[in-house]
């Protein structure tokens, strides 16, 4: 999943070691060419405000071409939204193709099936600094059992609440899923003008947290065997959870059905709800609005009492194309790219939360605006299934549909439940 939100503030980068241990050749490259001086093509996704992430990447460069004599780095910022023709058409004509370049982590199982993302597992487990990867980062570059990139950075969500409207109404900080039901349902009671926690039909990684907290899954299985479990007695106990947030009382369906979670983000950081669930990535929408200095951040409950629902890992990897002829090279810069230094540095230029479990706790200590989803990584996390089908699933918006035929009252939860598993146990069986 690729976020698009972030906030500035560059420190200096400094210079990186040019010790990295070497990475060994391996045949798996489709190139069987390993040269040591020439340009590398990089990759990268052109963000909102770049200027800050161009800033630490050109420093990345500038050392490792020092580091590297007779090597060049091109780098080229290429918009999101575009992204899949571009990499399939670099996937079909290596000749056009990046060496190095930043791709969505729900996007990997899709890259490997199409040949494109070079196996760098060897490299990785040399590399001193891996270790320290966040569990579910890692498994974000991994299809069976073999790692296809390096985790660049992470996102997750939490629940975002006014503090000026809570200390006015005299409510707690919910606790559990049933109290904050409970208590967006007091906020639209007592101030009808507003959502007691906005919530949006087409909000997916919204909406997941309530099914993985329920003791739902998305699916169960392995990239070629997967099944949907969207269907499962667990799931449809969090989807019926999720979906009773659409009404009068709370959500109105008519408004609330249509919007995605940039959409919730803005109705909150323009005053209009109590509650709404959102990414670090969307701390500077929200200070950028009408409630900055009246709203703090908690972990989203989950259904026990203190407990932290599982959130939804989001986050971008940077991996080598097998179609590189700089092979040692391109992984070299993939992990000066993917380094803690300069993971660290991309935080505090832009927001991303780092990958490294120490690297984010330091940045936590640095700002406290990011405890509470650095609490939600720690409580543990959740990810799409690795299969080239979660693309196609994605796409076509199947769970999006089912929660609005559920809002809508076309389809009780089993119905539309047995029908979103159908759709998605077709897209597997496709997919191979």
């Amino acid at each position: 999943m690729t976020w698009s939100v972030r906030f500035a503030g560059l420190t200096a980068l400094a210079a990186l070691l040019a010790t990295a241990c070497a990475p060994q050749t391996s045949t798996n490259s489709s190139s069987d060419k390993d040269e040591k001086t020439g340009t590398l093509r990089v990759w990268l996704f052109q963000e909102v405000g770049n200027a800050p992430k161009e800033k630490v990447v050109d420093a990345v460069v500038a050392d490792f071409e020092k580091a590297h004599k007779g090597a060049d780095v091109d780098v080229e910022y290429i918009p999101v939204d575009t992204r899949a023709q571009r990499v399939k058409a670099a996937f079909n004509d290596p000749a056009s193709a990046p060496d190095v370049m930043e791709y969505g982590n729900t996007d990997t199982a899709g890259y490997v099936k199409d040949g494109g993302l070079l196996d760098v597992t060897r490299e990785f487990g040399d590399w001193s600094e891996a270790k320290d990867t966040d569990p579910t980062a890692k498994r974000s570059v991994t299809v069976e059992g073999r790692l296809y990139g390096a985790p660049f950075y992470v996102g997750v969500r939490a629940l975002y609440y006014r503090t000026d409207l809570f200390e006015e109404l005299g409510l707690s900080v919910p606790r559990t899923m049933a109290e904050l039901a409970s208590t967006a349902r007091a906020i639209r009671a007592a101030k009808p003008e507003l959502y007691g926690l906005v919530v949006g039909g087409a909000y997916t990684y919204g909406a997941m947290p309530f099914v993985w907290a329920n003791g739902g899954e998305l699916a169960s299985g392995k990239s070629g065997s997967y099944a949907s479990g969207i269907d499962s007695p667990q799931a449809r106990k969090g989807i019926k959870a999720y979906t009773s947030l659409f009404g009068d009382d709370n959500c109105p369906a008519a408004k609330c059905a249509g919007m995605g979670g940039n959409d919730t983000i803005s109705a909150f950081a323009a005053g209009k709800a109590g509650m709404a669930i959102g990414g670090d990535f969307s701390h500077t929408a929200v200070e950028a609005g009408k409630v900055k200095g009246k709203y703090a951040v908690v972990p989203l409950p989950g259904v026990k009492s203190g407990s932290i629902a599982p959130a939804f890992a989001g986050g971008n990897n940077i991996g080598v194309l097998k179609s590189t002829s700089h092979r040692t090279l391109a992984v070299r810069l993939m992990e000066r790219l993917a380094s803690k230094k300069t993971q660290s540095e991309l935080f505090d230029a832009m927001g991303f939360l780092p990958t490294f479990t120490d690297v984010r706790q330091q940045a936590a200590r640095r700002e406290p605006f990011v405890k509470p989803f650095v609490r939600t990584l720690s409580a543990g996390t959740e990810f799409v299934p690795a299969s080239p089908a979660w693309a196609q699933i994605d796409s076509s918006l199947v769970l999006p549909t089912m929660f609005q035929e559920i809002i809508s009252g076309k389809k009780d939860v089993a119905k539309a439940s047995e029908d979103a598993a159908k759709k998605m146990n077709a897209a597997f069986g496709s997919a191979g």
